[in-house]
């Protein structure tokens, strides 16, 4: 009696078990940075604190891919490119991946003494926010399968795995907190996500927003980013919350978080025109006489 279990293919194929080199070229992109943290591990090159700095690579690697992985329905959207959507998953289980070793080198640099561990995850708040978005991430990802949208159902499954909004979040949070000082890198992060947000409160069901709704994200996307900057730096450091902000916002000072943040809304915009109109110029040439 032949099985009912869905065939495995590698990663780097398709569901119909084709080469995809779009699969393939994602999954060596994901493995990259640990790549690299090898090879300066190797090289000596992680400084005085070496499992130190593979925490925070590894920490940084993980949300880096998880907002990749929720910029993969925009572009899907804007470009009008349905094959985005095969390396969503893979997106998702590469931070879970970077997610778990962030936890395992945490492990290491405590000498695997297992109950302080637990002790500082529940005493510092910090810590205690990173591991929840780190639970949410592993039930994400084991129920990333096709097996579990079956036993789920699509409207169920597309609900819990909304949570991915809420455990970025607080993989932010956590970021942030455990920079302390300089959150540049952090709120650059969090001014890329505001974006990925705010595209999704414009976007209609199933399509991409208006030309000029993306435009007006970009600098909408910028000012929150600012705002969060001056915000974090006057509650966390007693830094005046002004000229914070007016920094943010004048080039003078070097390119904050906030323009750079404004600039990748406007890319995103070009894109998304760019995407229109090959739609509309699609069906004029296929009517074109061959």
């Amino acid at each position: 009696m032949p099985s009912s279990r869905p065939a495995f293919h590698p990663p780097w194929r398709d569901r119909q078990g084709r080469f995809s080199p779009l699969k393939l070229a994602v999954l060596l992109a994901c493995c990259l940075p640990a790549l690299m943290l090898a090879w300066r591990a190797a090289q000596g090159e992680l400084g005085g604190r070496p499992v130190m700095e593979a925490i925070h690579a590894t920490g940084l690697w993980a949300i880096r891919i998880l907002l990749l992985s929720l910029l993969v329905t925009p572009l899907r959207q804007m470009l009008r490119w349905p094959r985005a959507m095969l390396v969503r998953r893979m997106l998702g289980l590469a931070a879970l991946f970077y997610a778990l070793a962030h936890l395992l080198l945490f492990m290491v640099d405590l000498k695997w003494d297992l109950m302080r561990v637990a002790s500082e995850i529940v005493l510092r708040v910090y810590l205690a926010i990173g591991f929840t978005a780190l639970l949410g991430l592993v039930v994400l990802g084991i129920t990333s399968t096709d097996g579990w949208v079956r036993r789920l159902g699509g409207r169920r499954w597309q609900a819990l795995h909304r949570a991915a909004y809420g455990i970025a979040v607080l993989g932010l949070v956590h970021f942030t907190l455990q920079t302390k000082l300089d959150v540049t890198e952090a709120m650059l992060t969090a001014g890329l996500f505001l974006w990925l947000m705010g595209y999704r409160l414009l976007a209609p069901k199933g399509g991409a927003p208006a030309p000029r709704r993306l435009l007006a994200l970009a600098p909408l996307a910028a000012l929150g980013t600012a705002l969060l900057e001056a915000g974090w730096y006057g509650l966390a450091t007693g830094v005046p919350f002004w000229p914070v902000l007016m920094a943010n916002l004048d080039i003078a000072f070097g390119f904050r978080p906030a323009l750079w943040v404004g600039l990748a809304g406007l890319g995103m915009a070009m894109l998304g025109l760019a995407g229109r109109w090959r739609g509309a110029a699609a069906p004029v040439l296929r009517r074109q006489p061959g």
